[in-house]
């Protein structure tokens, strides 16, 4: 009966835990690029896009697709970054858990 007691204090601390990660998150932001740091995106950890900066030689009207495709893959590093940064937090959360490698929180 100890050991249940135990983990029911350690899922209970988790979770005020993982409830101060989630706010955290919001408040860290990351910064992708693309075409040589032509386009950059700025987002939270949780992928909520902040700004968005274009140079300005990009802004060719018969070239826009360039620009969209440019745009696009910054905010996929963005976001690639965002994860990263999420899952390095979470893991810190987490350690020191007798969770099983490779489960991810929240459920």
């Amino acid at each position: 009966m100890r050991d249940i007691m135990g983990i029911m204090k350690q899922a209970q601390a988790m979770q005020e835990k993982m409830a101060s990660l989630q706010g955290e998150l919001d408040t860290v932001e990351v910064s992708g690029a693309s075409g040589g740091g032509a386009v950059s995106v700025t987002m939270t950890a949780k992928g909520m896009v902040k700004g968005v900066a274009i140079d300005p030689s990009l802004m060719i009207p018969d070239e826009r697709e360039i620009l969209e495709d440019l745009i696009v893959a910054a905010i996929n590093d963005a976001r690639s970054k965002a994860e990263a940064t999420a899952q390095e937090k979470m893991a810190e959360l987490t350690k020191g858990l007798p969770l099983p490698p490779g489960m991810k929180l929240p459920f």
